[in-house]
């Protein structure tokens, strides 16, 4: 009879690897693991025959960064995304994409559940079990994590690392990094260890070796660099006259952005189910992306269509953050966010320095800015009658001497 088989997200670290074996023994099934290529670099070395070693009767690893980069961060980027005005939700966006493959996979080889290393603290668990409810909601899914009998066999990592021992696992497990990194096309965050404090000083000197994609402000060169990003309906289309496909724009703007020592952000964000974590993220390209197509967004949005998509974008971010891109609400937003976008066409031109990204020039085609409107000497079109603003005034203010005279307060003491 033929064994159950279980798709397993796996990225070859202590964790994967001993959940790995765990199912195959607990469950008496075929793991089948699965990997995305998201831009981890060299991560993915020597993956495939680590799983294979491991215990895994066959092994996925796929690139999906041109996805990645063209139906994930466009579009996230075109609707503004932010979560609590600081994080670029690098983390937060790649998960749909990897449960989406995963939950293909395992449809694809008959599997008749999918497993993950996401711990019951965190929102990855969410993320990927949202994703698999909204795709196949038949899958079943398992998180050894929230198995009392997998944390009481694996109350620490010592215990973690008797058991990769015991199984001939091969796997290397060390304390010179203490804390936890995710990197992607995107991002790299960092978490656990010593910035569970969050007085820990994460721009300290001492500790500038963690960082993987960007120097310090400080060791940034002395002189600034102009990059002109070229954007057609919401989308960066080219870098320096340079055309180049999503995929390409990222990896462009983390070059440049990481000399320059731009994107670092240290936060406490608040997790989705409940508490307060603290994260540090190197975001290089992603913010000069967002800061320029802002910018091009000022130049050619219609004033009330930009603030329609504004007010969204707290409700858009938690979204993403919390799991839910393949809800009907992101998508009906989305679709807000694609109509918004057709004008956001032109020419950014930024100025980077020392962890700084400025504006140094804008022009568009289909520009909505209007010099001779806009000027303070006599405007030549006569577009604008400055005697109309009375009644403009007069009008607005209505509401409020109505109020004033009903309460008797002018707050004016």
């Amino acid at each position: 009879m033929a064994k159950n088989k279980i798709v397993l997200a796996y990225s070859g670290g202590l964790d994967t690897s001993v959940i790995l074996t765990w199912l195959k023994e607990t469950y008496d099934a075929e793991i089948i693991t699965f990997t995305a290529d998201i831009g981890q670099k060299d991560e993915l070395d020597g993956l495939e025959e680590k799983a294979l070693k491991t215990g895994a009767s066959k092994v996925y690893i796929d690139d999906l960064r041109a996805e990645f980069a063209k139906d994930f961060i466009y579009p996230m980027f075109q609707a503004g995304a932010l979560y609590e005005g600081q994080y670029l939700l690098g983390t937060s966006i790649a998960r749909p994409l990897i449960a989406k493959r995963m939950v293909e996979i395992a449809l694809a080889e008959g599997a008749t559940a999918i497993a993950h290393g996401a711990t019951g603290k965190g929102n990855d668990q969410v993320r990927f079990e949202l994703t698999a409810a909204a795709l196949a909601p038949n899958i079943e899914v398992i998180a050894p994590w929230r198995d009392e009998a997998f944390r009481e066999a694996f109350p620490g990592r010592a215990e973690m690392i008797a058991y990769a021992e015991k199984h001939g696992i091969p796997v290397q497990a060390s304390a010179s990094k203490p804390y936890s990194t995710d990197r992607n096309l995107l991002h790299i965050s960092f978490e656990s260890g010593m910035l569970e404090d969050p007085w820990f000083d994460s721009s300290a000197a001492d500790v500038e070796d963690m960082y993987v994609l960007s120097v310090s402000p400080e060791k940034a060169p002395d002189q600034a660099e102009y990059v002109e990003l070229d954007f057609e309906a919401g989308d960066c289309v080219a870098i320096n006259g340079e055309k180049l496909s999503p995929l390409d724009v990222m990896e462009k703007l983390n070059e440049i952005g990481g000399k320059h020592g731009i994107g670092r952000v240290d936060m406490v964000e608040n997790r989705f189910v409940g508490m307060k974590s603290r994260g540090v993220y190197e975001t290089p390209g992603g913010s000069i992306l967002f800061t320029a197509h802002r910018k091009i967004e000022s130049l050619t949005m219609d004033r009330d269509v930009m603030h329609l998509r504004d007010s969204l974008i707290s409700k858009y971010s938690s979204l993403v953050y919390n799991g839910f891109w393949f809800a009907p609400e992101r998508l009906a937003i989305q679709a807000l966010v694609n109509e918004s976008q057709k004008n956001v066409t032109g020419t950014v031109r930024l100025k980077l320095y020392k962890g700084n990204v400025m504006a140094a020039g804008l022009k568009s085609p289909v520009s909505l800015y209007n010099p001779h409107i806009a000027t303070m000497e006599a405007d030549p079109t006569k577009a604008y009658d400055q005697g109309d603003a009375t009644g403009f005034i007069r009008l607005n203010a209505l509401r409020l001497k109505v109020s004033s005279g009903v309460t008797g307060a002018s707050g004016i003491n």
